[in-house]
């Protein structure tokens, strides 16, 4: 990959940024972000994200004390922010990122898509816990307004804490069908030579309708002869699954730093 912030090129296609967000305001854009995970399937005070805002970024946050996503799925809790919201009416079916069977809309929300791009190129700089009890992810999800099986996911990274190690930290990451019958999960763990805990580094996904490039500090990684062409929305999200014999609780608060998020359409071909 070569270019500047403005510009860049991957796999001999160019790319202009379309939008950057390096979350030095004292708030969230709100225009850009969402700060709830998946809300329609659950409730506002369960989908709240808990997050800083500092020199660094934005540092999500899971605390001692907040509910856990969904009551029907233990006590997963997560923080997430989101660039989009969809749902059918409460009790139906339809709604972004389908991901568990039985799924009913418990909190309709407003469509909200400030960005659901049908390709293009997705970066996050990213600083994961160590915590084997967490997992820190970005994906692009199908938003499934315009169809149900609209819902394929390009999973850009998922970070697992108890996965991170000094010199070496395995990086899941691929595409998972969800509800899409033209798509064929194809998700593999890559091993690579960094620290994710010690330091950012930058996640990214290059797609159009034929294939798609999964990068890791610029450098391809991955890449997958599957394509999507409808529109995708973007999730940054920190999750704590329950404790275990094995993995006992930790300290509180667990969190996990956004130094930044630049999304980016492909170039318009010379005339």
């Amino acid at each position: 990959m070569a270019g500047d912030e403005a510009s860049l090129t991957i796999d001999g296609e160019r790319y202009e940024l379309a939008v950057a967000d390096h979350f030095a305001g004292p708030r969230l854009d709100e225009g850009l972000w969402l700060d709830h995970y998946l809300p329609h399937w659950t409730t506002a005070e369960r989908s709240a994200a808990r997050y800083d805002l500092g020199s660094e970024g934005l540092q999500l946050r899971i605390d001692a004390d907040q509910p856990a996503w969904r009551a029907e799925d233990g006590r997963m809790r997560v923080s997430n922010i989101q660039n989009g919201a969809f749902s059918g009416r409460a009790g139906s079916e339809r709604g972004t990122h389908r991901h568990t069977p039985g799924l009913l809309v418990r909190s309709p929300v407003p469509t909200r898509p400030p960005w659901t791009p049908l390709a293009g190129y997705v970066e996050a700089t990213l600083r994961a816990p160590a915590d084997p009890g967490c997992m820190l992810a970005i994906w692009l999800v199908g938003f499934e307004e315009s169809s149900p099986a609209d819902s394929g996911e390009i999973t850009i990274a998922e970070l697992f804490g108890e996965r991170i190690a000094p010199e070496r930290s395995t990086v899941r990451c691929g595409v998972k069908a969800v509800n899409d019958p033209r798509l064929v999960t194809d998700v593999a763990d890559i091993e690579l030579p960094i620290d994710a805990a010690a330091a950012a580094h930058r996640y990214g996904a290059a797609w159009n309708a034929e294939r798609i490039h999964v990068l890791v500090d610029g450098e391809v990684v991955r890449t997958l002869e599957q394509g999507i062409s409808y529109p995708l929305q973007l999730m940054i999200d920190l999750f704590e699954f329950p404790a275990t014999e094995e993995r006992p609780p930790a300290a509180y608060p667990k969190t996990a730093l956004v130094e930044s998020v630049r999304a980016y359409r492909p170039s318009a071909p010379p005339l």
